[in-house]
């Protein structure tokens, strides 16, 4: 463990930029005792990866030969499904230099529209699917700063930053459409929104005042106007008993309210307390907990969730994503909460992945680690990749 740990502190220092968890475990396969005391150590379960026996130089050779000419995704610990994953984001690349291509190249044929027709069009669809600003002072006046109740700061300040997003947004539209008629001058900041548009990409613009997303333009705006429609629900209706975690721009912030939320009624100092989690056998539920918050909208990639079990499962082929039913979070003292028979899982806004630290200390894309039930070791989920996404790309 101790020369795991050294080897891993030298990668990590000089060529590794990942996840240490990972590295830990891909290394613990292949460096430990019965590599060199088992015979045929097995690298994969099929046993078509395994270490050989002690022999010539033209021994290894042969035995390298007889190996698969393209690797299986199973000597690296995972599912199957990886080559279709690898397949599509292949693909995904491929038309998206074609898209731009064809909006470099492209041009109004005769009869048909044209590129200012297409464009003015695709401006004035958004423009009229994205509602209302929000009303802030409606908002801190219906739903004030209490002591006892952090949600009411979750949802105003939530306000605040999708109304922000939402007026770039639309006064980049409004303007592309008087540069379209004329009236204002096409700059290069439009210029470059036009051709997002055009090929269906959510403009740089916009991904700058945004919160992480990898879905194509459609996507993107339909995603933003259900996120939209959950805040005014909320601040219509009140808070919801099973919140979609996935609708927040800054998804730590509830998080911190639910702990918080906890910590003020037990008077318990926050930075003891922790989040510890249950997964319940439902897609959404008509009550709210007397602590903690029920969480739906998350999606599992590398398994998916065995509901009879109810215990993480193995993937089906060629299904990618599992949707997780409704989770309880449940604050806790934090040497209280035991992670055995669980999978500590990462939770991430999109497949990326990877983020950047911001401002505010926290990863722009990493939200938070779940512990979910798991029968199999979790060393068997490491290597499988398995997380939790809070949006899919679609």
């Amino acid at each position: 463990s101790s020369r795991i740990g050294l080897i891993i502190k030298q990668w990590y220092q000089r060529r590794v930029r990942g996840d240490r968890r990972c590295i830990t475990t891909i290394l613990r396969v292949y460096y430990n005792t019965d590599v060199v005391e088992d015979n045929k150590y097995k690298f994969s379960p099929s046993g078509v990866y395994y270490a050989p026996p002690p022999g010539s130089y033209d021994s290894y050779v042969a035995f390298i030969k007889q190996l698969p000419p393209t690797q299986l995704p199973e000597v690296f610990g995972m599912h199957d499904n990886v080559d279709i994953s690898r397949e599509l984001q292949g693909t995904k690349l491929l038309f998206e230099d074609l898209l731009v291509t064809q909006a470099q190249t492209g041009g109004g044929g005769s009869g048909g529209a044209t590129m200012e027709q297409i464009l003015n069009d695709i401006a004035a669809d958004i423009t009229q699917k994205i509602p209302d600003m929000f009303d802030i002072e409606d908002a801190v006046e219906k739903y004030p700063v209490k002591y006892e109740e952090s949600m009411n700061t979750v949802l105003v300040q939530e306000m605040e930053r999708f109304n922000r997003l939402c007026d770039v947004i639309k006064t980049s539209l409004i303007n592309l459409q008087k540069a379209i008629k004329g009236l204002v001058v096409m700059s290069d900041a439009l210029e470059k929104v036009s051709g997002s548009l055009l090929v269906g990409k959510v403009p740089e613009l916009w991904s700058k005042s945004s919160y992480p997303s990898l879905k194509p333009l459609g996507s993107y705006v339909n995603d933003l106007v259900a996120r939209l429609k959950f805040l005014k629900d909320w601040f219509d209706n009140d808070k919801p008993n099973c919140f979609w975690i996935s609708a927040f721009y800054f998804n730590q912030a509830f998080l911190t309210g639910v702990k918080q939320n906890y910590a003020r009624k037990y008077t318990i100092p926050i930075d003891k307390l922790d989040l510890d989690f249950e997964v319940l056998p439902c897609d959404d539920i008509d009550n709210s907990p007397e602590d903690g918050a029920y969480i739906k909208g998350l999606f599992l990639e590398g398994a998916r969730w065995d509901s009879k079990k109810m215990s993480l499962a193995e993937s089906l082929p060629k299904i990618l994503y599992d949707t997780m039913p409704v989770i309880w979070l449940k604050p806790n003292i934090a040497k209280d909460i035991s992670t055995e028979g669980k999978y500590v899982s990462p939770v991430y806004k999109t497949s990326a992945r990877q983020g950047q630290l911001s401002t505010t200390g926290h990863s722009t894309n990493f939200v938070l680690a779940i512990n979910v039930p798991t029968i199999k070791p979790q060393k068997h989920w490491v290597l499988r990749g398995t997380c939790l996404l809070c949006s899919l790309d679609d």
